[in-house]
Order: C-alpha cells, then structure tokens, then sequence
C-alpha cells in the first residue's frame, strides 16, 4: 500500500465526525447560534490564535456591563429620558443651557413626564438623561468591541471558516441589540389614553432586549471559553453523560430564571408581595390568576410574575444542590470540580441577595447586584459546560 494517502485520508475521515457531533456539545447556545458556535469551538486550537478566544471573552465582558448598566437604568427610571434616536448624531450630550432646556421640552412632550414627572426639574432631569445616555453609549462601545476586531482577524486570516460564520452571526446579533433597544423604548414613549397605568416600556420588549443580550453573552463566553481551556479527556461513561446533560438542563433552567426577572423588572411586580417565604399570608395569593384568560397572568399580571420568579429561582437553587451532589459520586478533574463547588457558591449568594431584594423593597443598589448576581450564575454555570464538553475524536 501507499502509506501517505492512506494517512490523508484517514485524516480527512477523522476530521469530518467533530463536525457532525459539534452541535450536540453546546445546548446553552441560541438555537440560531448554535450550530455556527459549535462548529467554531470543535475547531483545532491552531485554527484560532488564543486572541481570538481573549477578545470573546472581552466582548462578553462589555456585553455583561451593558446587562447591568440596562438594570440600573431601568431601576432608576432613566430609560425614556432620551426620547429620540440618533446612531451618530445622538453621541453629543448638550453643552448650553438652551440646549438643555430643548431637550427638557422634548420630554415633556411625552407620557412619563405628564403623568408621573410633572414637577420634574431640569437638574432632576440630567441625572436621568446621562443614566440612558451612558446605557446607548456603552451600547456602541460593545458594538465596536465586536465589529472592529472581527475585521481585523478576519483580514489576518486568523478566522477559520466555522468562525468566520460564528463571528459574522455575532456581529449581526449586537446590531440587532441596538435596534431592539430602540424599539423598546418606543413602547414607554407612546400615548395610551385607555391605560391607567404609570407609564413604562413593554415588559415583553424588555424581557427580548434582556434576552438578546443574555443569547449574545452566552454566545461569546462560551466560544471564547472552548477556544482557551484545554479540554479535558474525560471517560464517557453513562455517568460522566447524565451529569453532562444536567449540567445542560441546569444552565437552561438559570437563563430561563433571570429571563423572567426583567417581566419582574418591566411590571415592577418585585413590589407587591415583600415578604419570603409566604407571599403576605398565603403560600399561594388569592389573585394569582386573577386576569382573563389564564395566560395572560404569566406575563402581565404582577403577582403571577412574582410568583413566577420565585419558583424558577427555587428550582434552579435546588437542581444546582442537586447538581453539586451527583458530581460528588464522579472522579472529576480539579479545574471542573472548582467550576461545580462554584457554582454552587454563587447560586447561595444570589438566592440571599433576592430575598434581601425583595424585603427591602427593592433598593436600587441591591436589585443591581441581585441582577449582576444572574449574569455571574449563569457564567459559572457556561463555565462547567465547558468543562464538561466532549472532546471530538
């Protein structure tokens, strides 16, 4: 035989099976992602420089500073001080004090102003306008971070192919952000001359905005993680898979939990029950299903949304300790050990930080840390996945 040939093309057989099984190896990643992103991280480590993997985990790093700068903004009432949108033009703050007063006007001009900040003034106005400012400001730091060193790599070559796709996907997926964070705001700037309600943004486009920016963080973390750890040659044994996929329920359990938490942020239902671990007197209240029909109180009735949080934050907590105690029964390397007992750290912390939330009657400072608290979860909890992948053979 002709040993060289045969070597090519056992090589190019082997290589054909990674990228088949890829997209099984990361089901926290978006379904739209997802088979771009395995494919990127079942890449050999000499496809992409390990800058490539740092600046991932950079732009997740803005993604997550954008996440908790949104939070403060929203808590502290300041997302529809700015009430129109300019990609260049909306980057100069006013500098004269006529200049502060025309923007003073524009907001006037709209509902939240009319019913709820009536006797606003101009200096009150300020803090809440730089609040939503610097929250859009950052915005275009993070869409920099992403498009300018995508071009680069892509120029020098350092992008494989998968990656490339990966990349172009995440890029598009911040420009979306911005977009669906323009949209939101609309809906708080609109009149609605049926509704008593105070005015604020939709709760179902806030709960998209968080979403897309959790997808992206998630997206970027991830790739960013499979491309620096060296992974671990793990035996496949059925109980290495089992706590592989309760590694992956887990972590779509705490998405799904802090997704919940901005319907909580939007209606501000984390002010109507203040009391753990009863909601008033009862363990179930009285007006839980109080809207007709009975979907509706998922997303739009206050009390159901609370309800809501509290159990999905339960859960998590619970599949977490459980997690932590199958991983007990399993010989596993010391980085992924760190990454269970972690875990389980940070669930304790956050599930401390909710309840102090929730029976101090949402502090500022609190409910933010509370938020930040979800972002740190669930990286611990991408952490482990990663950890946990399967090598390609």
């Amino acid at each position: 035989g002709t040993p060289l040939p045969s070597k090519a093309v056992q090589s190019s057989v082997s290589m054909r099976p990674s990228s088949v099984r890829a997209p099984n190896t990361s089901p926290s990643a978006p379904c739209s992602l997802a088979r771009r992103i395995s494919a990127a991280s079942a890449v050999p480590r000499a496809a992409a420089p390990p800058a490539v993997g740092r600046w991932l985990l950079v732009c997740s790093g803005t993604v997550a500073g954008a996440v908790v700068l949104g939070g403060v903004t929203r808590l502290t009432e300041s997302g529809l001080s700015m009430v129109d949108w300019h990609l260049v033009k909306g980057m100069k703050p006013p500098r004269t004090q006529q200049e502060w007063e025309a923007e003073f006007q524009k907001y006037q001009q709209f509902p939240e102003f009319k019913i709820l900040n009536h006797d606003m003034t101009l200096t009150e106005f300020k803090f809440i306008w730089y609040m939503e400012y610097s929250h859009r400001m950052w915005g275009r730091v993070v869409g920099l971070a992403y498009i300018l060193p995508a071009v680069y790599f892509w120029r020098k070559g350092w992008l494989s192919r998968p990656m490339k796709g990966c990349v172009l996907a995440l890029c598009g997926l911040v420009c979306f952000q911005g977009l669906l964070g323009w949209y939101m705001v609309k809906s708080g700037l609109e009149e609605k001359p049926d509704s008593y309600d105070i005015p604020r943004v939709s709760q179902y486009r806030l709960a998209a905005h968080l979403g897309s920016a959790l997808v992206l963080y998630s997206a970027s973390l991830w790739t960013g993680l499979s491309l620096l750890l060296p992974q671990h040659k793990l035996p496949e044994t059925r109980q290495l898979l089992r706590l592989r996929q309760f590694a992956h329920g887990t972590t779509a359990l705490i998405f799904l939990t802090a997704l919940s938490g901005a319907f909580v942020a939007g209606l501000d239902a984390g002010l109507v029950y203040n009391s753990f671990p009863k909601m008033g007197e009862r363990w179930i209240p009285d007006d839980l299903l109080a809207f007709s029909p009975v979907l509706k109180n998922f997303f739009e009735n206050p009390t159901t949304v609370q309800f809501d949080h509290r159990i999905l934050g339960t859960a998590s907590v619970t599949a977490i300790t459980a997690l932590y105690l199958f991983s007990r029964k399993i010989p596993l390397p010391r980085r992924t050990r760190m990454a269970v007992t972690s875990l389980l750290a940070v669930a304790c912390v956050q599930v401390g930080l909710g309840i102090s939330t929730l029976l101090l009657y949402v502090p500022t400072p609190l409910a933010a840390t509370h938020q930040s608290g979800s972002l740190a979860l669930l990286s611990v909890a991408l952490w482990l996945m990663s950890e946990l992948r399967r090598v390609p053979k």
